[in-house]
């Protein structure tokens, strides 16, 4: 046989073998049309993902940034607890101010998934009656469920009855939860001193604490009591989600179901609230605690970030709501003489499901040395929620 009539064998062998050699695949474009660089959570649903999940597992897909060429950490979600976790696939973007990212979502079992430096957490906590808290790099929240509530009622010292949300200040970027809690079995109130991983100084009571929501009614405020039972959704690592129900409550009969959730280096919850009433809503009123009204308040309603700093024991802490401008009615700092009564309020319109951030940031973190610091985040979050990264999936 000579060298021509092998040509053609040869030339279907090089195909075949190209064809082999190439990993089915989707391009993904991560835009960031803002003035500053940005690291955020990228979600791609399944419908996004169909053309390689009809002929994949799903834990066979990797995420690959182009540009350094790594396999960079994923979290699979079960948004609809169908026991199928490949409803969305959520990757870590870096996105430089007003520039494009580059990612593949790749066919790729014999490549290891790395596990992600900075993760996030969430659980039922028995071990203080059915606390429920939240976690990542660099903020920790808690809830109060119905058991603290009955004890609460009951008079139990050191139980809560409250609808407020409590927060963690924490100077690590490990999880602590667990560990604080652990400390408190043997020693009741242990994350109430700093041991140079932060505390729990933050008094939440009947406040609103940092975005507990209510309604607000001549001058006052109705609130739920604890959730009453909880979902959980996602654990982390890249984000942790989970749902908190209410029973009905205020004079409206008003029926609650918070979707929380908390991405990896954030420092801000997502709150996506569920509400109806057996009458209509005048407002949804979201909080921040005003403890003492020894701190300082700023409102921008124009642009829809709200903040209170405040000095805790011998350093400051902000705490912040964020949410969409054309959704607010009114503002305030409402200052009263009764505990636990003063809260800056932000009025909402009520609809059927809307979405608010909720955080804070402390000075021994470092994440933020002064006022014009916390600010200067809540301004760039205000900018996220309006202009979120634009993702383009070939």
């Amino acid at each position: 046989m000579n060298i021509k009539s092998l040509l053609p064998v040869l030339a279907s062998m090089a195909v075949l073998l190209s064809c082999k050699s190439l990993k089915p695949a989707l391009n993904v474009t991560v835009k960031n049309t803002l003035k500053f660089d940005r690291k955020e959570v990228v979600s791609l649903s399944y419908s996004q993902l169909y053309p390689l999940l009809k002929k994949y597992p799903a834990n066979t897909i990797r995420v690959k940034q182009i540009k350094f060429g790594i396999i960079l950490p994923l979290q699979w979600v079960d948004n609809n607890s169908d026991g199928t976790a490949d409803d969305e696939l959520l990757f870590i973007a870096d996105v430089e101010s007003l520039a494009d990212a580059k990612y593949q979502i790749i066919i790729d079992s014999s490549s290891i998934t790395p596990e992600p430096e900075v993760q996030t957490y969430c659980r039922l906590v028995p071990e203080r009656s059915d606390d429920f808290a939240w976690e990542n790099d660099k903020v920790a929240f808690r809830v109060y469920g119905p058991k603290g509530q009955q004890e609460a009622r009951a008079g139990v010292p050191g139980s809560t009855l409250s609808s407020g949300i409590d927060i963690w200040l924490k100077k690590v970027s490990y999880p602590v939860i667990n560990k604080w809690y652990a400390g408190h079995v043997k020693t009741p109130g242990y994350y109430h001193t700093d041991r140079d991983e932060g505390y729990d100084p933050y008094h939440v009571g009947a406040s609103r604490g940092t975005g507990g929501i209510g309604i607000w009614v001549n001058d006052s405020l109705m609130v739920s009591d604890n959730f009453s039972n909880y979902r959980i959704i996602a654990t982390g690592p890249i984000r942790t989600i989970f749902e908190l129900n209410y029973h009905p409550w205020s004079d409206y009969v008003t029926h609650e179901t918070k979707r929380i959730s908390l991405d990896a280096g954030s420092n801000f919850s997502k709150f996506e609230i569920s509400l109806s009433a057996d009458a209509p809503l005048p407002n949804i009123a979201i909080g921040i605690s005003l403890h003492k009204n020894k701190g300082d308040a700023k409102l921008d309603k124009q642009t829809g970030w709200f903040r209170h700093w405040e000095a805790i024991d011998d350093s400051f802490v902000g705490e912040g709501i964020v949410l969409d401008p054309s959704m607010i009615q009114d503002a305030f700092a409402n200052v009263s003489r009764v505990t636990d009564q003063s809260n800056l309020l932000i009025l909402a319109k009520h609809v059927r499901y809307f979405t608010y951030y909720a955080g804070f940031a402390w000075t021994k973190s470092g994440q933020v040395l002064t006022v014009a610091d916390w600010d200067a985040m809540l301004k760039k979050q205000a900018q996220i929620i309006a202009q979120p990264l634009k993702i383009m999936v070939e």
